[in-house]
């Protein structure tokens, strides 16, 4: 009976969406999407096509790149407390999530909207009636879907493990096909393992398909898919090494160069730059600013991610000013705030993202060449390559004035690359997927320390590795799954 009702349910919703009037009226619901099809095909013209296109791109410029990102990568680490007063985040930075945590919910229909539109455009653009549309055009666009696919996933089955895979948008309303609609509207979970078969799929076919170089760095490239491509083979549970180089020496040999000062990623001047293989652009207007990058600087309130004890340490250890200045600003904040970890009189802010004037124009890296070079040390390390490991260490830490590694077995590299990593990529949202990915999350997390040098206190466990499957998606569709310990 409640299958039944279900199915009814399902139907119901299909004829009223179909009711509509509006060409391509997109409805996400979870994370299925009823499309209207105005006759046999959902696009007329290249035109259609580019502009759909175009919204997928647009996602980046949402709640879950502008802020949430960073609160997972950053936050949910040891590089910094959750700061401001939002109790989810609260969740987040203490390992203390509920499935009805507001920013897991919002940050699955994030994620499943964007895929849904980059479904939309990847079932639909080979069919679109457009004899102007050339077929190697046909395939970039569906090579840049797949690569924001791709990238999308990346991050679902990171937080949440064992994912749906959805691949097609619904866009039948015949009831007799009500079968087949209703496990695209109510999909399973599938294996990690399965999810990274089709991220590395999809990256593939980017990576064959778009172009070299595009007008800024916010579009697939070839550079950017092989540099995902990297990090998904350096993060599945079975990693393949040979891989991460393989795919890290196509991007280093595509022509970036890390840029000769780090504060010229951050000084706003360099924007889109030789360094940069994926960056959200921003123009600076109403319609088109990041209001995320006020979230994290400025004194007219308390604000999110504020920088830890225990990453200050990491910077002031390691005799790391360049880095730290260029990361991390210190403020008097007396009279308008508190708080446990810091004094009001020396408060820091996060400092890479500095137009926080609204509209800003501030662009977020996402991927760069400094963490690619780090990423083939690791992988070189692990294949045994311990020397060739801390040439590419030592490349990166000459930029900042730091003397040459001392690392020189394959733990002590691991620790080294890891640090490296950490000072330099800090705020940048890769600090927790890292600890993950390395098997070492719980054993750093659990001895940070705090503002009086101790342990900080947080109880990582095995079971807050990954986030709850959202309470509002289990209650629609009773083929999800709850995560373990939630």
């Amino acid at each position: 009976m409640k299958k039944i009702i279900k199915y009814t349910l399902a139907l119901s919703l299909v004829l009223l969406f179909a009711s509509c009037e509006k060409f391509l009226d997109i409805k996400p619901t979870g994370n299925s999407l009823f499309i209207e099809q105005a006759g046999d095909t959902i696009f007329k013209t290249g035109n259609d096509v580019e502009a759909a296109l175009s919204a997928v791109y647009g996602d980046f410029q949402n709640e879950y790149w502008q802020l949430d990102y960073f609160v997972n990568g950053d936050a949910q680490s040891d590089d910094a407390y959750a700061g401001a007063d939002n109790p989810a985040n609260f969740q987040i930075d203490e390992y203390m999530l509920i499935s009805t945590n507001s920013n897991v919910s919002r940050d699955w229909a994030y994620l499943y909207q964007t895929i849904g539109k980059a479904n939309l455009v990847i079932n639909n653009v080979d069919i679109t009636p457009d004899p102007s549309l050339s077929d190697q055009r046909r395939r970039e666009i569906k090579g840049e879907a797949m690569f924001v696919r791709a990238f999308i996933y990346s991050q679902a089955v990171q937080l949440w493990g064992d994912v749906p895979l959805q691949l097609k948008e619904v866009t039948s309303i015949s009831a007799a096909e009500l079968g087949e609609i209703y496990p695209q509207l109510y999909p399973e979970r599938k294996s990690m393992a399965e999810v990274y078969a089709q991220i590395i799929q999809d990256l593939e076919y980017a990576s064959e398909n778009v172009k070299a170089v595009q007008q800024h760095k916010g579009f697939a490239t070839r550079g950017a898919a092989n540099a995902v491509l990297a990090k998904v083979y350096a993060t599945m549970d079975t990693k393949d090494y040979s891989k991460v180089v393989e795919y890290c020496d196509a991007v280093i040999n595509s022509g970036y160069s890390l840029l000769p000062e780090y504060d010229m990623l951050w000084n706003n001047q360099n924007e889109n730059s030789a360094e940069s293989i994926f960056e959200v652009n921003y123009e600076g207007t109403p319609s088109n600013a990041n209001w995320g990058a006020s979230m994290f600087r400025g004194t007219d309130w308390k604000k999110f991610n504020t920088p830890s004890n225990d990453l200050v340490k990491a910077f002031n250890d390691e005799n790391d000013l360049i880095r730290k200045n260029s990361s991390i600003s210190f403020e008097n904040v007396t009279g308008k705030w508190s708080d446990a970890n810091w004094p009001a009189a020396n408060y820091p802010f996060t400092y890479k993202y500095r137009i926080i004037t609204w509209p800003s124009s501030q662009n977020y890296i996402l991927l760069r060449l400094a963490d690619i070079l780090l990423l083939k040390a690791e992988a070189m390390n692990e294949l045994g390559d311990v020397n060739g490991a801390a040439q590419l260490v030592n490349q990166i830490r000459s930029r900042v004035d730091l003397p040459n590694t001392t690392a020189t077995t394959q733990e002590s590299m691991r620790l080294a690359i890891e640090k490296e990593r950490r000072l330099e990529l800090a705020f940048e949202g890769h600090r927790w997927f890292d600890l993950k990915r390395t098997g070492r999350a719980i054993e750093v997390i659990n001895n940070a320390i705090g503002p009086d040098g101790n342990k900080y206190g947080y109880n990582l466990t095995q079971n807050g590795l990954l986030w709850p499957i959202p309470q509002s998606e289990l209650d629609k569709n009773e083929l999800l799954t709850q995560n373990p310990g939630y």
